[in-house]
């Protein structure tokens, strides 16, 4: 079968989150013989900051986005693809290419991925006064199918109140090829890591989770990293920023700390069953996971077992503190089988396959 997908980026991971989510997914198609053509816009700089070169596993097109013309062209051409797929936040000319591809002839199968449900369900169900209805919400009934990152139920429910023909959570998970374990470094070797990228609605609930533990603690060591932290860790001894971590790194990294934190951002918080990336980089590489609490965890990961679970910044404090190493690598090895056996891109790509049977491929 062959796909055309329209995302952010598939060969950087700069200000891209979703970049790791789409190597997994993709990779896992191609070895399960479906050939994917990744359409990605020059933009962001992203292509300055790629941290892979082309992969063999899919066809990568770049394309300048210089204008709605130049754009629908490229969407245009792909055409003939047994499927054509839309992901959300792609971040330049979203709504063309949400338009474009809704009414792409050729392909069986039209789908709008959504990498950010609660984001994109909250813009949809807003009507704005100028223009009504937020145009993605008229053409969701136009695609066959709607994926998303995560939700579970909840964003089911609010995706076939907007006249979706379905909608099927692909969730996150782990690509044991490229997050697995690895030996852990003594520059990175501190109490508590965390990464993530500085968003509105990330902020405050690092404000909570993280910072407040950094505080607390001030005779641990924590790190950090991801983009837009500078001014925030300025005078914090007890915190080493690494500014973007390239994911060659994660593994190390995820290695050389006692534990990892997950924050999910507030919106997904808020929703449930949406595993961050971090948690399958974190937990894949046999790391302590310290997470925030989120409904549906358990359908994951095994509270106290497989991954500790705070409700505040004081917990993950508590947590940390009476954290001795073997219970440590006792979650870590815990969580490592859990997610081999359950929450693998190959599992994923497995659940797409068997939706798309009834798709022709030409």
């Amino acid at each position: 079968m062959r796909i055309a997908f329209f995302g952010s980026s598939l060969v950087s991971a700069y200000w891209n989150g979703a970049c790791t989510y789409y190597r997994g997914i993709v990779r896992a198609l191609d070895a399960r013989g479906h050939r994917v053509t990744f359409y990605e816009p020059d933009a962001f700089e992203r292509q300055a900051h790629r941290d892979i070169d082309d992969p063999a596993w899919a066809e990568v097109v770049v394309y300048a986005p210089s204008d709605e013309r130049a754009v629908r062209k490229v969407v245009a051409g792909a055409a003939d693809a047994d499927v054509a797929v839309k992901a959300s936040g792609v971040g330049v000319f979203d709504a063309v290419l949400e338009e474009a591809v809704a009414e792409l002839e050729g392909p069986e199968a039209r789908i709008f991925w959504d990498v950010d449900a609660p984001a994109t369900l909250a813009s949809m169900e807003e009507e704005t006064s100028e223009r009504g209805q937020n145009p993605l919400r008229e053409l969701i009934p136009a695609y066959e199918m709607v994926f998303t990152y995560g939700g579970g139920q909840p964003v089911i429910d609010r995706y076939l109140a907007l006249g979706a023909r379905s909608c099927t959570p692909i969730y996150n998970a782990l690509d044991p090829e490229t997050h697995h374990p690895e030996p852990p470094r003594p520059e990175l070797a501190c109490d508590l890591a965390f990464l993530g990228n500085r968003l509105p609605d990330r902020e405050a609930r690092v404000e909570e989770f993280f910072f407040s533990a950094v505080e607390a603690l001030p005779q641990r060591s924590f790190l950090l990293g991801g983009n837009g932290w500078e001014d925030r860790v300025a005078g914090l001894g007890n915190v080493r920023y690494l500014g973007h971590v390239p994911p060659g790194d994660h593994n190390a990294l995820n290695r050389s700390a006692r534990a990892v934190l997950n924050v999910s951002r507030e919106s997904m918080a808020s929703n449930g069953w949406s595993p961050a990336t971090r948690v399958f980089e974190a937990t894949g590489a046999g790391a302590c996971l310290i997470t925030d609490e989120w409904q549906g965890l358990e359908d994951f990961l095994a509270p106290d077992e497989e991954a500790l679970v705070a409700r505040d910044g004081a917990e993950v404090a508590e947590l940390l503190e009476s954290l001795k190493p073997d219970r440590a690598r006792a979650i870590g090895e815990a969580a490592l089988e859990r997610v081999l056996a359950e929450h693998t891109y190959d599992r994923r790509a497995e659940q797409v396959e068997a939706i798309l049977t009834g798709v022709a491929a030409r």
